[in-house]
């Protein structure tokens, strides 16, 4: 006798598995730039969801993405609240699920904004700068690629521990290393000492080295904001100027020759300044460390460092006048900002 059949079961309901979220932030730039019809010039006018809209190929990706229209400025004209505004309204929004975040803003202060987000980001998920260097009514223009290529970088767990990160011309930048070396070219954003992060192609995150240590001060900004002072080394100065500058600092930046060197007339003005408040030594180059311990005359490095200056390392003057803007706004002493300076030129 055969054996009876069992009645087939009924397929089983599954319930799909949502797409992860990235949070879209616009600030506005060359990015989200339109025709002025009183001016005949380009000014921010795009909202965050038009500048999704130009790309359709947004669509095709497994990722649910969540705009915020933040600002509409251009990248000159923004501020430390601004990006300290930003940087809470980022953290919420990690914090109630998506997996990364974009920005998008003017190239003009981007090495800036991102190595400020970078100092304030204390999570995981990667927050992702990007703009444009054409804007949307010329031939060519870029921001369309770099937004989307900033969108599957935002949503890699390969930049999972990234921080803060530089997405054009599909290369991505550690915020900080990354300048703007060109102010025209599509490829302007480089990273002089180090090279880029990693490429996108193929839909996907390409690193060429495992990431590199950050240096994260996510405490709360208690201060009023201070002033920094960046003061750069030229030929023949007598240091008139930088007296000036220095007696309206809470804190000072020299941007100094080469490895580290200033005329001599600066000395005693350095010297004076350095018992007062904190300042630091960086070299104006942008590529290479300021050096500690090889030269000796009076305005070298070593006679520097001697005299109270704190070594900036490979920071170039711009990250080292944030990072000692945010230090002096959470009210660290002269002693914690230089070991603070001391821990990222070890990085």
């Amino acid at each position: 006798m055969a054996a009876r059949a069992k009645p087939a079961h009924p397929p089983r309901e599954t319930t799909p598995v949502p797409d992860p979220v990235v949070a879209i932030f616009s600030l506005g730039g060359t990015i989200a730039m339109t025709t002025d019809p009183a001016t005949g010039g380009v000014v921010p006018a795009l909202s965050a969801q038009e500048l999704l809209d130009a790309v359709p190929a947004l669509q095709g990706l497994p990722l649910d993405l969540r705009v915020h229209d933040f600002r509409r400025l251009p990248g000159a004209s923004l501020t430390f609240d601004d990006i300290t505004a930003l940087s809470s309204a980022i953290t919420t929004a990690l914090q109630t699920g998506c997996v990364g975040a974009v920005v998008t803003q003017g190239t003009d202060t981007i090495e800036e904004t991102a190595y400020l987000l970078d100092l304030l980001h204390c999570g995981d998920a990667p927050i992702v700068v990007t703009g444009a260097m054409r804007n949307p009514t010329q031939p060519g223009a870029d921001g369309p690629a770099n937004l989307h290529a900033a969108v599957i970088a935002a949503g890699s767990p390969q930049l999972r521990g990234a921080g803060v990160v530089v997405v054009l011309n599909d290369e991505i930048h550690a915020s900080r290393t990354v300048r703007k070396s060109h102010s025209t070219s599509p490829a302007a954003f480089t990273s002089p000492a180090t090279g880029p992060l990693g490429r996108l192609y193929e839909g996907r995150v390409h690193l060429h080295s495992p990431l590199a240590q950050r240096t994260v001060t996510p405490s709360e900004l208690t201060n009023p904001a201070p002033r920094v002072g960046l003061y750069t080394a030229t030929l023949g100065d007598d240091g008139t100027l930088l007296a000036a500058m220095a007696d309206a600092c809470d804190g000072l930046v020299i941007a100094a020759f080469g490895v580290g060197h200033v005329p001599q007339d600066f000395v005693a003005v350095l010297e004076r300044t350095a018992a007062r408040i904190p300042v630091v030594l960086a070299s104006r180059i942008g590529n290479g460390p300021v050096l500690q311990a090889t030269y000796s005359f009076p305005g070298s490095e070593k006679d520097l460092l001697q005299r109270g200056l704190i070594r900036a390392g490979h920071l170039d003057p711009y990250k080292a006048r944030l990072l000692i803007h945010v230090l002096l706004a959470q009210g660290r002493t002269s002693t914690e900002i230089a070991d603070a300076f001391h821990t990222t030129a070890a990085h």
